[in-house]
């Protein structure tokens, strides 16, 4: 797999130029020996003024097919592509306690994969377009989960145009921590979005709790290397997110945090402990997955 590797002079959220070092990440697993493997490292520092986590350099792919281009079976088994009747109904439930989303308003899907979500909010009545880079995953999406050719486009979000102030609700889960410049993405899709609308955004978050503690045992035996990120192997994670990244950034764009949620997921711990742990990560806001709604001002 061929690279480029491009210098980061500026955090992508609120500019500033500090960054803390945090380590070093390998092109694959590392274990607890990174130390006794072979491989490439990038820098992996952390935002001084909004706590952004980002490799620097970044490992740009010569051809992004080499990440994504992958057959959607090798991510989830095939009996995952059907579409549960619940599927996504209390993210829709979530929305509407935000505001009230009157139906056959025009929802967009970005990174929509094999198109469970466009599904799922079309059959709660709304007008749902996409966005799917990954061409076997649109292939999947058009063809096993028979969504309109003429709704999902195959691109990448930063070669997408629609018009301005035609969309009420984005949706953004599991995608900006794979784009190069996730701050521009929201820019962009801003202007998509109607005066009042809502974009909904999950992504890693980097106050995870068990990165911290793989990143002191790390140090605890004078290692320098992280846990944080994966920008060279899957599931090529680029950035880390706090809430207070998109509070810096969106002090200058026009919109406003209406809602945050922190998703605990696994803890990858022996199961006597997973309890205490998860407590303690509820507590302190200190789970796997950042989950944002923000609202365009």
């Amino acid at each position: 797999m061929n690279y480029i590797f491009k210098q980061i002079d500026t955090c992508s959220f609120c500019h500033s130029k500090e960054f803390k070092i945090l380590g070093k990440r390998l092109n694959g697993a590392q274990g607890f020996y990174p130390e006794r493997k072979i491989g490439i490292t990038t820098t992996i520092v952390k935002c001084k003024h909004c706590d952004l986590i980002y490799s620097n350099p970044m490992p740009i792919p010569v051809n992004i097919n080499d990440h994504y281009g992958v057959p959607p079976e090798s991510y989830w088994n095939y009996d995952t592509f059907h579409v549960e009747e619940n599927y996504m109904q209390g993210l829709i439930t979530q929305m509407n306690s935000i505001q009230p989303i009157k139906l056959g308003s025009k929802v967009l899907d970005i990174g929509a994969g094999v198109g469970k979500s466009m599904v799922a909010f079309e059959r709660a009545g709304y007008d749902v377009y996409g966005i799917e880079p990954s061409e076997s995953f649109y292939d999947r999406a058009i063809n096993h989960m028979k969504v309109s050719k003429e709704k999902l486009q195959m691109s990448m979000v930063e070669n997408c145009e629609f018009e301005e102030n035609s969309f009420d609700v984005i949706l953004l889960t599991a995608v900006l921590e794979h784009v190069y410049e996730p701050a521009i993405v929201i820019e962009k899709i801003m202007q998509w979005l109607k005066p009042g609308g809502l974009v909904f955004i999950e992504v890693p978050s980097s106050n995870w709790l068990i990165n911290k503690w793989i990143n002191i045992m790390y140090k605890f035996r004078f290692r320098n290397y992280v846990g944080n990120l994966s920008p060279m192997h899957e599931p090529y994670h680029l950035y880390e997110f706090s809430e207070k990244s998109f509070e810096q950034h969106a002090i200058k764009h026009n919109y406003e945090i209406v809602r945050t949620d922190y998703y605990l997921c696994q803890t990858f711990l022996p199961k006597l402990l997973d309890p205490l742990v998860k407590w303690y990560m509820k507590k302190m806001n200190s789970g796997m997955e950042l989950a944002i709604w923000l609202r365009k001002k």
